[in-house]
């Protein structure tokens, strides 16, 4: 159900994410996330508010029960429930979230010119298409 689970929501276009994505499904080890992409109708059901006050967000989002993590904390709150070695990477969380996001914008900003860009989002395969929201 979908009020249970994570929504873990990327840019659909993005090599890098869809790759995050693929990675996210295989250490996902007690299926506990939902996917969607930023320009599907899911995220604009979810994140239409959010979206009106950080116009500027092209970033992952994580949803979770009510709360809306981006950036780098949403990238460590998803590692947080992956299993090992992926786990291990929240332990970047003592390092302050300014701090963090330098770097995560830094990225964020190039990669589309380092990782490629598609023209349509990335399909799942039938197996995990239950795991992608519209």
């Amino acid at each position: 159900m979908i009020e249970n689970k994570p929504i873990v929501f990327f840019d659909g276009l993005c090599n890098l994410c869809s790759s995050s994505v693929q990675t996210i499904i295989k250490y996902d080890a007690h299926n506990s996330f939902l996917f969607a992409s930023l320009q599907g109708a899911t995220a604009t059901q979810y994140l239409t508010e959010f979206r009106q006050k950080n116009s500027q967000i092209d970033s992952i989002i994580l949803y979770d029960n009510g709360e809306i993590f981006i950036k780098s904390r949403a990238a460590l709150q998803i590692a947080k429930k992956l299993k090992f070695p992926l786990f291990l990477a929240y332990s970047f969380i003592i390092i302050p979230n300014f701090f963090r996001n330098i770097v995560y914008d830094w990225v964020g900003k190039n990669r589309y010119k380092w990782f490629g860009k598609k023209n349509e989002c990335w399909l799942p395969t039938l197996e995990l298409k239950q795991k992608f929201l519209p």
